[in-house]
């Protein structure tokens, strides 16, 4: 990314999280969220997916709502690193001084993603010697249950390209494997829906990912 590039971005990354500006943030999951339309994923963290399950706990789903109440609760502010292969913005995030993937570490909602970044390492250890989240009793990390589901799906999937590209009223919508609504979605080619074969595909070709509200 280009430092003029990081720029423009840094200055556009600040939003209230007012009730005007709720309607403008939308969280995808425990790690990535849109403000005002524009998709964060946060830097050094990776949250179980919303479709993931700990056990008889849904923990995908409370890694979302607990990013959700973060973002909800003042100012987001966050500071652009990078860009990724999917379009998104990898950014350091702060809501009211508090920074959101700290908290996410903190409450055991998210794993330190240590092949991108060592900077929440210590938290995660500490989130682990106090069994909170996750760490209450066994789980599948993020990307150990990426990769089964993937792995699964592509053994039925049309040349083994595993991701549902489906047309709703909401648009033009891709489902990944570990999606919660993956195994309810049909394709219907004749209707222009289609499969792919990376979610950099689907995004390319003009589908986005679900979100949950």
């Amino acid at each position: 990314m280009t430092p003029t590039r990081q720029f423009i971005l840094a200055a556009l990354f600040i939003a209230t999280a007012s009730t005007a500006a709720l309607a403008q943030t939308r969280v995808v999951d425990g790690d990535t969220f849109d403000l005002d339309g524009l998709r964060i994923r946060i830097n050094g963290i990776d949250a179980p997916e919303f479709g993931q399950r700990c056990g008889d706990w849904d923990c995908g789903q409370a890694a979302l709502e607990h990013l959700d109440a973060l973002i909800s609760a003042g100012t987001v502010s966050c500071e652009a690193l990078d860009q990724d292969k999917y379009g998104r913005t990898i950014a350091r995030c702060d809501v009211e001084g508090q920074d959101l993937g700290d908290a996410m570490i903190a409450a055991g909602l998210a794993r330190a993603f240590t092949r991108y970044s060592d900077d929440y390492v210590g938290a995660e250890e500490t989130a682990r010697v106090a069994a909170v989240g996750i760490w209450q009793g066994d789980y599948e990390t993020p990307w150990d249950f990426r990769e089964r589901k993937w792995a699964e799906a592509a053994q039925k999937a049309p040349e083994g390209c595993p991701i549902k590209g489906n047309i709703s009223s909401g648009g033009k919508i891709y489902h990944a494997p570990w999606s919660p609504w993956y195994g309810k979605t049909r394709i219907n080619v004749s209707k222009g829906e289609r499969w792919f074969c990376s979610e950099n595909e689907a995004i390319a070709a003009g589908w986005r990912a679900p979100v949950w509200r």
